[in-house]
């Protein structure tokens, strides 16, 4: 058995080195929710010198919000800050001996994605205009994931460890009671129940099915360097190959 172990760099906490120690590929924040040309040079650069695989993570031009809320952009200017976003990290990467290998959608452009078939199909297409050969991450069973095939790409289908799903495979949105998993126990619970199972016991108490290629732990949480190490070991210890898709 074999899972990618991601997370959301580079969005100005101070633990990104200990969670890369841990990780098989990283989301490096793009500048428009969070980050700057710098800090995707210094966590890409991080990431080449460990053999973490490098993916884009775009989101809002929000900062003020940290890109978690939700806009409404005219397709034709989503698509070019979506490009905008590829370009700049990219250029960085290629200056630093790597290659961008996939692309997640970061914060509210994800959740939207996630049910929304048309935005779906702009971000997925923007990703294929621009290197049909970069692999794209979205949430498990979404419209996202329909539209990243539609459009003849590659799909790598997320779950969360450290966030609580609705009955409908959603993500509880944040600001919901009990959105958040801040229990060791209870996340390492919920990722092999994943992993392992291809399955998440809903906020309602039932089960629902998901199928998964790679899991993310939030890099932005105080225990995020815990929770990655904590998951690794588990992982390992099942049996399970921590690698990306490369």
């Amino acid at each position: 058995m074999r899972i990618d172990l991601n997370a959301d760099l580079g969005e100005g906490c101070d633990t990104d080195e200990a969670i890369l120690e841990q990780v098989s590929s990283i989301n490096i924040a793009c500048g428009w929710h969070a980050g700057s040309a710098e800090t995707m040079q210094q966590i890409a650069r991080a990431a080449i010198r460990r053999g973490v695989a490098i993916g884009a993570h775009p989101g809002y031009p929000d900062r003020e919000h940290f890109g978690r809320r939700e806009l409404t952009l005219p397709p034709g200017v989503l698509r070019a800050g979506i490009l905008y976003q590829l370009g700049a990290l990219d250029a960085i990467v290629r200056a630093e001996g790597g290659r961008l290998v996939h692309v997640k959608a970061h914060g509210a452009l994800y959740n939207q994605s996630a049910r929304d078939a048309a935005l779906a199909r702009c971000i997925a297409e923007a990703v294929r205009d621009f290197n049909p050969g970069l692999k794209v991450m979205g949430l498990a069973g979404s419209a996202m994931i329909d539209a990243i095939r539609a459009a003849g790409l590659v799909a790598l289908e997320e779950g969360f460890a450290d966030r609580r799903y609705t009955a409908e495979g959603r993500l509880v949105p944040r600001g919901t009671p009990g959105a958040l998993i801040d229990d060791t126990g209870q996340m390492l619970a919920q990722a092999l129940s994943l992993v392992q199972g291809g399955s998440v016991t809903a906020q309602d108490g039932n089960a629902c099915r998901l199928r998964i290629d790679t899991i993310c732990l939030h890099g932005d949480g105080p225990q995020a360097p815990e929770f990655a190490r904590t998951l690794r070991l588990a992982l390992e210890h099942a049996g399970v190959v921590v690698a990306a898709h490369v």
